[in-house]
């Protein structure tokens, strides 16, 4: 396994981590600076906050600093309840994937969504399965113009506890399932994010990763569970802070040949987003050496 304790080459921050300090949001550009700033030589930002800063300037920035994406934020919310909603969700994928290429990711992560309308409050239906279908779906769909851009597609489970409303893949295992029959001689154009918040809990996730390989292990997101949670969305730990043994999952990824970035990705309304944008960097980086 690397060795982190001595650098933090292979930090990469999802800029979710920094984006609100004090209760303030805090502009991608501030973000791209201050990482340039500590030294951090990735970053993985979501498609809201390119929008706000402009997707040709972000590309420009990004570039003057010598910054790699490990990572774009994100793709998916697949499943539909009538025609102009998959149409909707069709075209607003294949955006994401035009981002993600002008950015130069390594990939796009899905966030594959669940039952219609249940994030908003009200879901239109409650066929799991169905949206599960959907999803496969549109993600065979969306993989055959991704390919031809060259842009990796990297399903990311989500904890049960997201089922409902975020995604209904919620175990790598599902993930796989769908990247062997969407993609069965393993192109490298499609397979997995593994965010160990998501996924520690799993019996089976040692089995599921070696199940991966190499060519379907394509981001590797860390954070850590805190017990209590206060907030299951926006109460994410800072690594060391909690209880994942995300060595330990770092080391059986490594094992399969994954060399990629450790991207931080921390929600946090309570604690870190009430912080400032060099003292969550500075942790980040010190726990990256430490704790990762």
């Amino acid at each position: 396994m690397r060795d982190f304790s001595t650098d933090h080459r292979w930090l990469s921050i999802n800029t979710a981590t920094v984006r609100r300090q004090h209760g303030t949001e805090v502009p991608l550009p501030e973000i791209i600076e201050a990482c340039a700033r500590h030294g951090i030589r990735a970053i993985s930002p979501w498609r809201d906050q390119v929008a706000a800063a402009g997707l040709d300037n972000v590309a420009r920035l990004v570039k003057a600093h010598g910054l790699e994406l490990s990572g774009y934020c994100r793709g998916g919310m697949f499943p539909y309840a009538d025609e102009a909603g998959m149409k909707a969700a069709r075209d607003d994928n294949r955006r994401a994937v035009d981002e993600a290429c002008a950015l130069k990711a390594a990939c796009l992560v899905l966030v594959v969504g669940s039952l219609p309308g249940a994030l908003a409050g009200k879901a239109a239906h409650k066929d799991i399965q169905l949206a599960r279908n959907q999803v496969t779906d549109a993600i065979g769909e969306l993989l055959d113009y991704a390919g031809s851009m060259g842009m990796p597609l990297a399903i990311e489970p989500l904890h049960p506890m997201y089922a409902a409303d975020r995604a209904c893949i919620n175990t790598l295992e599902q993930a796989l399932d769908v990247c062997d029959e969407l993609d069965p001689m393993r192109s490298g154009a499609l397979g997995v994010a593994v965010d160990v918040y998501h996924v520690w809990w799993d019996p089976k996730l040692k089995a599921q990763i070696a199940r991966a390989g190499k060519d379907r292990l394509l981001a590797f997101h860390v954070c850590d569970w805190l017990t209590p949670t206060a907030d299951l969305l926006n109460d994410r730990g800072m690594m060391g802070d909690g209880v994942i043994e995300i060595p330990k999952i770092r080391r059986w990824a490594e094992a399969q040949g994954f060399t990629g970035y450790s991207e931080v990705e921390i929600f946090s309304t309570g604690n870190w987003w009430q912080r400032g944008t060099d003292e969550i960097l500075s942790t980040c980086i010190e726990r990256h050496r430490s704790a990762v």
